[in-house]
């Protein structure tokens, strides 16, 4: 290869380069649960196998596997383009506290390729938070709770959502919490939706990255009782708007 050209990589290349990555990645998975605070778990995606893009996990905060399907949250930042999250809040499948981070990881031409995901049960810490709290609280200890840095654990990004992160074992029910919850944001039973309404789910879905997973389309036209051409039809129209 001549100085000052650049190599570029076949198709398999690429791909075996990628898979070299998210096999490097895998290995820091299961450290890196390790030096996180208990009860903890840390997730690795290959972006590349989604909707069932989970291939390394350590850790059972979720209750997930290895081949299980990424959450809506990381299919709305992937729809998005918001790469990094820190210790947004979320409720964990049992209704336990959780605080979660999401760092979507792309190569060099921008495709996202891996997402790593740590998700904490913050329950205990919370509780522990709450005793000493009012252990400085007794008597005069105002004073030295003033002198205290503040380590609270106040939501880094957003409020806590109405409806906690989709900790699924499935596509399908991915697929179906999904879609109730937009059709539940319209507040209209189905039967009774305008062609208004219906697009304003099939906007709330696609921005959530519904579309992402595999025959959506006619999941989506079930649901709201129209065809998958209609579906189509209302996407188109929201891409022109």
């Amino acid at each position: 290869m001549q100085r000052g050209r650049v190599k570029v990589l076949s198709e398999a290349e690429s791909e075996e380069s990628t898979t070299e990555l998210l096999r490097v990645l895998g290995e820091v998975v299961a450290p890196l649960a390790l030096a996180m605070p208990l009860p903890s778990e840390v997730v690795l995606h290959d972006l590349r196998r989604l909707p069932n893009s989970i291939v390394s996990i350590t850790g059972n905060a979720t209750g997930r596997r290895i081949g299980d399907p990424a959450t809506d949250v990381l299919l709305q930042h992937l729809q998005s383009g918001e790469d990094v999250v820190v210790g947004y809040p979320t409720d964990l499948p049992d209704g336990r506290e959780g605080r979660s981070t999401t760092v979507i990881l792309r190569l060099e031409g921008g495709d996202p390729f891996a997402a790593l995901c740590v998700n904490v049960d913050v329950t205990g810490w919370r509780a522990a938070g709450q005793s000493v709290e009012r252990f400085l609280r007794v008597g005069g200890a105002e004073q030295v709770a003033s002198r205290i840095p503040d380590t609270s654990l106040a939501p880094t990004t957003s409020p806590r959502p109405s409806e906690g992160e989709m900790f699924v074992r499935n596509v399908e029910e991915l697929a179906t919490e999904l879609i109730r919850r937009e059709i539940a944001r319209i507040g209209i039973p189905v039967e009774e939706m305008k062609k208004r309404h219906k697009l304003r789910v099939v906007a709330g879905l696609e921005s959530r990255g519904m579309f992402m997973l595999r025959d959506a389309v006619d999941t989506v036209a079930l649901a709201l009782n129209v065809t998958r051409f209609t579906i189509y039809n209302y996407m188109s129209e929201l891409a022109s708007e």
